[in-house]
């Protein structure tokens, strides 16, 4: 099972952006696909993006798309999720979550789907 550790949240203004990383110990990525979902006070855990290890190809959510773009680096064990012109909305805790892909399976939007989570770090836009 892979450990993972988000950081990078804050506070930030509309408009501005935020990087958040979520780092893999006990195993690499290899094999996983891995997503990012959020969760906001009150509402359902949201898929917001994800990147299949096989492929590489990259999943967004419709509310994301076209503002956030998720990288991965395997040198460092890390994945990325690049967040420009954020929105009031967007406020929530972030999580990074991977799902083992053995046979290159692209990856899923359920979270259900995903059996490692990370702790979250939080992420507040100010209007």
């Amino acid at each position: 099972q892979v450990q993972l550790v988000e950081s990078g949240g804050g506070l930030v203004q509309a408009g501005g952006s935020l990087r958040l990383s979520c780092a893999a110990s006990g195993r690499t990525f290899s094999s996983y696909n891995v997503g990012w979902f959020r969760q906001a006070p009150g509402k359902e855990r949201e898929f917001v993006a994800a990147i299949g290890w096989r492929s590489g190809g990259t999943y967004y959510g419709d509310s994301v798309k076209g503002r956030f773009t998720i990288s991965i680096d395997n040198a460092k064990n890390a994945v990325y999720l690049q967040m420009n012109s954020l929105k009031p909305e967007d406020t929530a805790v972030y999580y990074c979550a991977a799902s083992r892909s053995l046979f290159g399976e692209s990856p899923s939007y359920a979270p259900r789907t995903y059996s490692s989570w990370g702790q979250g770090t939080q992420v507040t836009v100010s209007s």
